[in-house]
Formats: C-alpha cells, structure tokens, sequence
C-alpha cells in the first residue's frame, strides 16, 4: 500500500490536479462589508492596511508525500486518488503520517529572514488545516507535533517558535485555524461516511455532539490567544462551516455543498474572549460577511475594481498552498505586478509558501522572495502605507497615494525581459504645474512635461542601461 501511495504522489500531475482544486475550492470575496465599531479593532486594521504585503506558510502532514494541503482527505468529485486504494484505507495512511513528520531542520527564522528580504509585514502561519493535525501544543487533542517524533525537540511547540521568529523581525501576527476539523469525531464522525467537505451527521439530530465540536473549537482557540503571545490577526478558514442563515444563493454558487442544518461554531463567543485576550484583534471569518470578517480574502483573484475597504488577495507563490516537489513558481516581476495592482486597488496581498517536510524553504523560493525584496526596497514607498487613489490605473500604470494625500504615487508594470524605455506616459492624475516628480529606484528629480491629457515622462539615460525592470515608480504633487 505504501508503494503504491507513493506513486499517487508523483502521478498527480499539478498543473492538471491543482488547476482544479483552485476551481473547486476557492474562498470568493464577499459580497457586502461591514466595518468595525470597536475603536481598537479599527486602529488595528489600519495598522494591517499599511503593511500591503505578508506571507502565508501553509506547513502540516501534507509536506510529508507532497500532496494539496490535507484536501485529498476529502471525498468530492474534484478529488483525484490512486483507484487501488480504497477511501477509508487512505485516510488511515495520511493520518498516519504524524509518525513519519519529523521536521528535524525545522528554521523559523531562516523563514522569517527570507520573508523580511521580500519586503513582507506581516505573518499567516497555519496552526491546524482541515485534517485536524495541529502545528501547536494543544491540550484538545494528540493528533499534533508535539505527540509524534518531534515531540522531544526543543522547538516541538511549532506555533510558538514561528510566532516568536517573525515578531523579532517586526512582523504583526497572524493564527490561521480551520473551522471544520476532519480528524475529529465530532466532526467526521466514523459511524457515517465522509461524502464531502461538511460536517457528516444531521447536526439536529445530534446536537450534544455539534456542541462538543463548538468547545472544542473554542477551547483550541483561547489556547492560541493565552499561550502564544502577541497575537494580530485571527485567520479563520473553512467559510462552508457557517450559520445557515448566511448561506445565500450567491454562496451556494461557490460550489461547496452546504447541508440544510446550522454548521455555526459561536464566532460571537469566541471573537468575545479573543479580543479580552488580545485587544484590538482582527477577526477573518472567511466570507460570512459581517461583523467578524474584518476584511475580505479572495483567493487566487484580484478584484476586477478598486474597492474602498480592507481586503487581501491570498495567492500561491507556485501552483499549491503546501510543499509539492518539482512546483513551477511565479517569477519576482509577476509577484511585484500582482502587489502593484492589488494595492492600487485598495488590498493586501498575502502570498503563500509552504516549507519542505524537514522544516525548511527551498533555496529557490528564498532567491525569489530576495530579488521581490530589491525592488520592494527601493519603491516601497509607493506600497507601505498607501491608499487608493481617485483613479485606479490607465493601462499598466496603476495609481496610489500617500494617506494624508499629499503625495502621489504611479507605478508603471513593464513587460518581463525587456528593456526599459526612454519614456513613459499616462493619463489622469496629472502633476500639478511646477511639482517635482522622482524616480523613487534613485531617489532623483526627473523630467516631466503634459501634452494634452497625458504627462510624459522622460527617464535618464544612466537608468535605462541598467536594463531591465519589473515595475517603476515615480512620486509627485
């Protein structure tokens, strides 16, 4: 059986089988949104709308095979696995792969290094994905990093180290945490099968075990708000596992069924005890719009319009969320183009990378996390801090502008691999009459001049035989 799991592992071909798991699978933006009235959430929220730009580390079981996340636990017509293997024997080997993760390279702050070179603010580590295994000392349960191989290594505790490394670089913090959670009993109870994502028992018939599942959740959270420090962000996954009443059509559209009983596990209660712990929270209940989802997540898209309140595009660096070897991954230009129009637009983007199973990040990601960091360092000025300006973008030049307004910014995307031009011109948000313009990469006063509706900008000779560039960008009045 174990040969034959590890040929699944190598024939899932993920350019097909990821492609679609993004399709099945994707968290959409809601459709309404509904500000804080707690004045230190709202203080905090616009503190995380100045970083622009985090990390997302998706790290669990599913590092050990390479495999999407814990999603191949899951019985959906989406889900590919190898037909010899029969659905309850699988999920007996990936469960049992808390005997062989034994992450002994483990090296938060070679992440938290790299993530800090990229430019990136803050953090979204995930302390427990879907299939139940927790990356912290839960006391809940045994399914966890601290009760297998790595138990007896002083960094076991992984939440806590990751946590720790990122706030010595300066880094707000956040607790990703799955909602629904498959290895529980009081979730994926054995007595039914698991024929999708939800939870697999009529909730009204059994609601002493739904409520089990409801402490259970809570108590796992307040152990993430008590034991582990200054805590920014409360990052809640699995957005199926809502109150029925805010299933909606358009909800029902995404494609993940939603069964006709209540799958709410008391945000209010546990949102209320978060924030006695960590005042200011912000809470991300993703996609059940309302009062705790204090900013929207879409995944794997990017608004079609600028939007005047806080949200963050979560993207994959490569094509999955986790480890999978051989993964083909975005290059620095298109990772700084999609950050150019996603803060234009008024977001956040949350990029995703997922260590190797002994606890490291390939050498590969590193290198390209360092050359987004080059340029992040030199223009950064027009990302951090920013807000939307009146006119999005004209063409691939994209708008933002200093908070208090004084400032304007415009970041021009060039085409990959091709040299930078004499000149660059757009429309809208035209200097005003005698301002100084600069190119920020040099910090120098450039020529400018307005023929019409459009301002041209003439760039100097001593930075066009530098060559290439993913992205300029120019300050003004």
């Amino acid at each position: 059986m174990k040969k034959s799991l590890a040929i699944l592992s190598f024939l899932l071909l993920p350019a097909v089988f990821h492609l679609q798991a993004q399709e099945n699978n994707l968290h959409h933006q809601s459709s309404s949104y509904q500000w804080p009235t707690d004045p230190q959430v709202g203080a905090k929220l616009d503190t995380w709308q100045d970083q622009k730009f985090g990390i997302l580390i998706h790290w669990g079981l599913y590092a050990v095979p390479g495999i999407i996340e814990s999603w191949e636990l899951c019985s959906e017509p989406w889900i590919e696995r190898d037909s010899t293997i029969a659905y309850e024997d699988y999920k007996k080997w990936y469960w049992g792969l808390k005997k062989d993760f034994n992450p002994v390279k483990f090296a938060p702050d070679q992440w938290a290094q790299a993530a800090k070179d990229a430019g990136m603010r803050y953090v979204v580590f995930t302390t427990k994905h879907h299939d139940g295994f927790c990356m912290f000392d839960t006391k809940q349960t045994d399914f966890k990093i601290t009760n297998g191989p790595f138990a007896s290594n002083p960094k076991a505790d992984v939440a806590k180290y990751v946590f720790d490394a990122f706030r010595r670089q300066g880094f707000m913090v956040g607790a990703y945490f799955s909602k629904p959670d498959w290895h529980s009993q009081d979730f994926w109870w054995s007595k039914y099968a698991t024929p999708d994502r939800n939870v697999n028992y009529d909730i009204r018939k059994y609601p002493w075990k739904w409520n089990r599942f409801k402490q259970f959740t809570f108590n796992q959270i307040s152990e993430l708000m008590h034991n582990y420090g200054s805590i920014d962000i409360l990052w809640l996954d699995g957005g199926w596992v809502r109150p029925l009443e805010t299933v909606t059509d358009e909800v029902r559209s995404w494609g993940a069924a939603i069964p006709a009983w209540n799958q709410e596990v008391d945000i209010p209660r546990i949102a209320a005890m978060a924030r006695q712990v960590q005042p200011g929270l912000l809470v991300v209940d993703r996609t059940v719009a309302g009062p705790y989802e204090n900013y929207q997540t879409p995944e794997q898209s990017v608004p079609a319009q600028a939007l005047d309140h806080p949200w963050e595009s979560c993207i994959t660096l490569g094509n999955t969320w986790g480890f999978v070897p051989n993964d083909q991954y975005k290059s620095p230009a298109k990772v700084i183009h999609k950050l150019i129009e996603i803060v234009a637009k008024g977001g956040s983007l949350l990029l995703g990378v997922g260590p190797r199973p002994d606890g490291t990040v390939e050498q590969s990601e590193v290198a390209i996390l360092k050359e987004i960091g080059s340029w992040m360092r030199v223009n950064g000025a027009a990302i951090y801090g920013t807000r939307i300006s009146s006119i999005c973008r004209d063409g691939e030049t994209f708008f933002t502008q200093s908070k208090d307004g004084q400032t304007r910014y415009a970041l021009v995307r060039l085409p990959e691999q091709t040299a930078i031009p004499k000149e660059i011109e757009w429309k809208g948000n035209l200097p005003k009459k005698g301002s100084t313009m600069k190119l920020l990469s040099t910090g120098t006063s450039i020529k400018w001049r307005i023929e019409g509706d459009k301002v041209k900008v003439s760039l100097p000779a001593s930075f066009i035989k530098k060559g290439t560039c993913p992205a300029l960008a120019f300050s003004f009045q």
